[in-house]
């Protein structure tokens, strides 16, 4: 029996590859369609693009990383989302690695500016901002997203909600084939151009505002505060944030529960590496 040539080899694997990218899509596809069906489905809208996406990732690029973007307003569900997908990587027999850098650890320092003004109200009357791009850092928070991508340690900022002081340096976060990028403003036109999927949150805006509400006590802020704070809030993400809606690859349904995200996460992964389990080449 003849031996094959390396160009026969190498044809013999790209077809085998394709083979499995194409399986992994049916499989993605069977996942995204039983989701369908949920009172409250996970997936709102979805790309085909994304679905071959993944699936290319996972077999032609296998080596490579992958920066998953997630934005939504604040308290749309995007920490919630992050965290359960976690979870789900972390149950897998998959190997998989993931880092988190949310975009909140990026905030300006504002401590100075919030011991002038002496409070949060007089703060807010001075025009004073928290929720447009220039109040985060995202020229740095991209330069960590490329070092990572790269295969390169960083060190995060840390951010107190409560004092606006922002420690720099702070927190080690070590490269991984998944990263995930949550916060308001990961889905910024500045950078797009290194974010492999784009992910919104979409959640109704009386929910919104009952979980912002509860969440600014945890923060310092309440009454008059909270009030500004939030007509502020609303505010911008109608000018910057609800608009990347438009762009994203995905968006997701910020109502449902958080056992519902990993479990759907959890068969998106099997999807996944079932296929990969199963297909061996002796090439």
């Amino acid at each position: 029996m003849s031996q094959l040539s390396k160009s026969e080899i190498e044809q013999a694997k790209k077809l085998a590859s394709m083979q499995m990218v194409s399986q992994i899509l049916e499989n993605i596809r069977s996942v995204i369609a039983h989701d369908r069906k949920q009172k409250q489905p996970l997936i709102l809208r979805i790309n085909e693009g994304f679905i071959f996406n993944i699936a290319r990732k996972a077999i032609i690029e296998k080596d490579s990383t992958f920066l998953m973007a997630i934005a939504g307003e604040s308290a749309s569900g995007k920490t919630t989302l992050v965290k359960n997908a976690a979870k789900a990587c972390v149950k897998s027999d998959t190997n998989s690695v993931y880092t988190v850098i949310c975009c909140d650890d990026y905030y300006k320092d504002a401590s100075q500016e919030l011991k002038n003004a002496g409070s949060y109200e007089k703060l807010f009357e001075t025009g004073f901002s928290f929720d447009t791009p220039d109040a985060i850092d995202l020229a740095l928070m991209k330069e960590h997203l490329i070092k990572l991508k790269n295969g390169e340690e960083i060190h995060s900022p840390l951010y107190n909600f409560v004092t606006c002081e922002s420690k720099k340096d702070t927190v080690l976060k070590t490269p991984a084939k998944l990263i995930l990028n949550e916060g308001l403003y990961v889905l910024h036109e500045s950078l797009r151009d290194i974010i492999d999927v784009k992910i919104y949150v979409y959640t109704p805006f009386e929910v919104i505002k009952d979980r912002w509400f509860a969440r600014a006590t945890s923060r310092g802020k309440t009454g008059l505060a909270a009030q500004m704070q939030f007509h502020d809030v609303n505010q911008t993400a109608f000018r910057h944030i609800r608009p990347t809606m438009d762009i994203a690859d995905v968006v997701i349904n910020g109502m449902t529960t958080q056992e519902y995200i990993e479990d759907f996460i959890q068969e998106l992964i099997n999807a996944i590496v079932d296929v990969t389990k199963n297909h061996r080449f002796g090439l």
